[in-house]
């Protein structure tokens, strides 16, 4: 426990040196996710997840998110999920002000997995149904994810990895792109259950009238619970959101 601690203690030392580096922008996120896949045994899934951001880096939290979703396995490296959630916006220079935003959402996406020897791809595929403070919206997103293995050709116990995804966030309405996201991040995975990763995650966002984007250091932390009866399957080390 020590040691993972420690090492935890030092991806964020890291971190936080790279962006003090860069503008007063940088924010911080924090997701927590505990997963239940699917595997040999069992095609049903599901998981939940926590996250929260802040304006500053772990200072001026002002936006949480709570949510599930169940997930079914359709084929090997093909899962199909349903998922809802709560998003809730405060203004940072006033976070004892009632919320700015809240929001109920659905979603309905389809993940799909490449191994390619130590490359491992995952495309994803997302719909979502939202309600930003009552107003009804849709939404549709894509998102590539890259993960390499560094001192193992696959995921398993003790594995370094580096992490990098872009997504594309698309509407109905014009001017139909919303939003982008990137993140390059290093991990590592302690055991079959607990996979920890920080990093860079940039967002820009883009309306008809304004447009900005954000740096983050980003913090995940994922618990994946394995069936006893199932077969050792490889999984991607990324969050389900």
């Amino acid at each position: 426990m020590l040691k993972r601690i420690a090492f935890v203690w030092l991806i964020l030392t890291v971190c936080s040196l790279n962006v003090k580096a860069q503008n007063g922008k940088t924010g911080t996120w924090g997701i927590a996710t505990v997963v239940l896949p699917g595997d040999s045994a069992h095609k049903w899934g599901g998981y939940i997840e926590l996250q929260s951001r802040a304006n500053k880096l772990f200072n001026q939290f002002f936006y949480y998110e709570t949510k599930g979703g169940i997930s079914y396995d359709l084929a090997k490296n093909y899962t199909a999920l349903i998922g809802g959630g709560r998003y809730v916006t405060y203004d940072f220079n006033n976070l004892d002000a009632p919320p700015t935003v809240v929001e109920a959402r659905m979603w309905e996406q389809l993940t799909v997995n490449s191994f390619l020897d130590r490359i491992k791809l995952e495309h994803r595929y997302r719909a979502e149904q939202r309600w930003l403070n009552g107003i009804y919206r849709n939404r549709f997103r894509y998102r590539l994810n890259l993960a390499v293995p560094l001192n193992h050709k696959k995921f398993e116990p003790k594995t370094f990895f580096v992490s990098v995804f872009d997504e594309i966030f698309l509407n109905n309405k014009a001017p139909h792109f919303e939003r982008n996201r990137f993140s390059a991040a290093l991990g590592y995975q302690f055991d079959k259950a607990v996979t920890v990763q920080a990093g860079w995650l940039n967002q820009y966002n883009y309306t008809l009238t304004s447009a900005g984007d954000k740096n983050n250091l980003a913090i995940t932390v994922i618990y994946r619970i394995n069936r006893k009866a199932a077969k050792p399957n490889e999984h991607m080390p990324s969050t389900i959101d």
